[in-house]
């Protein structure tokens, strides 16, 4: 199918739609007017991590070709709890939790959207602004009525939790009707059309159609992301070390530098297409490399992943250590850094001080399996001790797990 919105076009052609409430009726209306949009945030950390990626960049998309992006933290919804793909109920969080979440959050946006009082401009708001003033008689009086207990019981939120059976509190229950009357009242105070989100928000989403046709009559439309997922069926956002963190506070720019550039090979075409700007016609080219040339690819996707999460020049920076520290041998300045205050430690011991090694047996393992280095040497020897003669004239000792993951270990 053709389509004549440039914004429906382009999340088509590089893998961003998955599904849509009426696809045509949103073109359409995308072709003729500028249309305001959409996602919601809930403030569960203090960072987002690679997992909302696609949903920043879709917002992204939406502004670059003359739409208006909403920014919608969840200050309200957090204190309910998103059910959605959880097998329990998410921690119940302080209101300075939230709002210290909500901040560290705010940064990562400013990065990606252009926020401004011009039309085009990106707007964040909070839904803790009217969540918070509902009256709970009068709300289940006005929109209550709206909702099918037996519809909401068939949604995919609740349906996989009874399946399991994994209890759902009546908190949580609530959260599909919240997010529905969130887009009811974005459309109220800033003419919102459209709301996206990943694929496990569909429900919610059609919902929140549903409910503002029904008590507006009004028209708007929802679009969903598929889940990403890697080749070998991971989900996006997760290491073997953690989340994999979008503030930098929360995780080294190396470190999410180093988490494009270890990209499946089967992956690095569709992953130039959602997180990155890079012509399409460049992306074909990229992702037939073949053998060793397909690493070249994947330095392309991490400096531009890089740039635009951080910036071109902390790319530059994480692209010149990885240089060092892989082609050159060399201890490399850039790498992530843990201080000690003693001279010697057991190496089994600096493994899992360095995030290397989440135990004991599993930094013995890595040593029995040939695959931990020190400043490059390969060491068998578990009970190995790091004394001062392994630190160079700058306090420090690289090392290594594999052929990929380093840290350097400093005296304080």
């Amino acid at each position: 199918m053709t389509h004549s919105a440039d914004f429906i076009r382009i999340i088509t052609e590089r893998g961003y739609m998955h599904q849509a409430t009426s696809l045509e009726g949103l073109d359409k209306v995308a072709t003729e007017k500028s249309i305001p949009a959409y996602i919601g945030f809930d403030c569960t950390a203090d960072s987002l991590h690679v997992g909302s990626l696609v949903q920043i960049m879709m917002l992204r998309v939406l502004q670059q070709t003359g739409h208006k992006p909403i920014v919608l933290m969840g200050g309200g919804t957090t204190k309910v709890g998103d059910p959605s793909g959880k097998d329990s109920q998410r921690p119940l969080l302080s209101d300075q939790d939230i709002e210290n979440n909500k901040n560290g959050i705010k940064k990562i946006f400013e990065k990606y959207l252009t926020f401004g009082d011009r039309p085009g401009d990106a707007v964040m708001v909070d839904n803790a602004e009217w969540l918070d003033e509902l009256g709970y008689i009068s709300f289940l009086r006005n929109y209550g009525v709206h909702f099918s207990v037996n519809r909401m019981l068939s949604m995919d939120s609740v349906k996989l939790r009874l399946d399991r059976e994994q209890p759902m509190s009546f908190l949580e229950f609530n959260y599909a009707i919240l997010q529905a009357y969130d887009f009811m009242e974005l459309r109220r105070r800033y003419g919102c059309l459209l709301q996206m989100g990943g694929s496990d928000q569909w429900g919610n989403i059609v919902t929140g159609v549903d409910l503002t046709r029904r008590v507006d009559n009004q028209e708007v439309f929802g679009l969903t992301s598929p889940l990403i997922t890697t080749s070998s069926g991971a989900k996006m956002g997760k290491s073997a070390q953690g989340a994999i963190w979008l503030n930098k506070e929360k995780l080294p720019v190396w470190d999410f530098w180093q988490y494009w550039r270890n990209t499946e090979d089967a992956d690095v075409g569709r992953f130039l297409r959602l997180f990155t700007e890079i012509p399409l016609d460049e992306i074909k080219r990229l992702e037939q490399l073949k053998g060793s040339e397909i690493n070249d690819a994947k330095i392309i996707l991490a400096n531009a992943v890089t740039s635009l999460c951080h910036s071109p020049e902390e790319a530059e920076a994480a692209a010149s250590t990885a240089q060092k520290a892989f082609a050159e041998g060399g201890k490399a300045e850039g790498l992530p850094e843990v201080e000690i205050d003693t001279d010697e430690i057991s190496f089994v011991a600096a493994l899992n001080l360095a995030g290397l090694a989440n135990s004991n047996g599993e930094a013995r393992r890595l040593i029995r399996g040939g695959g931990a280095r020190l400043n490059d040497t390969p060491v068998q020897d578990e009970d190995l001790t790091i004394t001062g003669n392994d630190f160079d004239k700058d306090g420090k000792v690289k090392l290594s797990a594999g052929k990929k993951r380093h840290v350097l270990l400093a005296r304080r």
